[in-house]
């Protein structure tokens, strides 16, 4: 399997990232993961909308936390065209208690645990961890990726106006 280093980092410390490289403009890879109720989701699930997929450690740590929560907020303003999914590592199970006791419902949290089929497919298995890398995707549509964004420093949020700037242009 393809391995990548030095494209994102903890404190300095270089990362590999296992997995598929995507690139701007390639067609968007399927995923399979779970939902909340356990249910499979993929990237077909969100067929005939401009997507933000984003991808997150852990729900459970401070930075997952607040970017999860943002982009809650910034899905009511986005219209009904866009959707927005985070995918962490997380078991269902802990998603749906953090999404309950955060109130985020107009986000898909999914969870990649069983097969890091996302992580793979996406290039974002962190090899060193098995968790994900916080990377930002915008896929159109027409189901190309038009936009990627990998956050450096893991325990930073990423530029969310540059991520809305980019869905707003499709």
């Amino acid at each position: 399997m393809a391995e990548r280093k030095g494209i994102v980092f903890v404190n300095g410390k270089p990362l590999t990232l296992i997995g598929n490289e995507v690139k701007v403009g390639d067609t968007a890879p399927d995923f399979q993961a779970l939902d909340n109720g356990m249910n499979k989701v993929s990237l077909a699930n969100f067929k005939g909308k401009n997507l933000i997929l984003s991808s997150v450690s852990s729900l459970d740590t401070q930075v997952c936390d607040l970017e999860t929560k943002r982009f809650n907020d910034e899905a009511r303003n986005l219209g009904k065209d866009v959707a927005i999914a985070t995918v962490s590592m997380d078991l269902p199970f802990a998603q749906k208690r953090w999404a309950d006791e955060a109130n985020v419902k107009d986000v898909s949290i999914l969870s990649d645990h069983k097969d890091a089929s996302f992580g793979m497919n996406y290039g974002v298995l962190v090899k060193e961890t098995r968790l994900l890398a916080r990377t930002v995707f915008v896929i159109d549509k027409q189901g190309k990726v038009r936009y990627i964004q990998y956050v450096k420093e893991i325990p930073q949020e990423p530029d969310y106006d540059d991520v809305l700037e980019a869905v707003k242009k499709l």
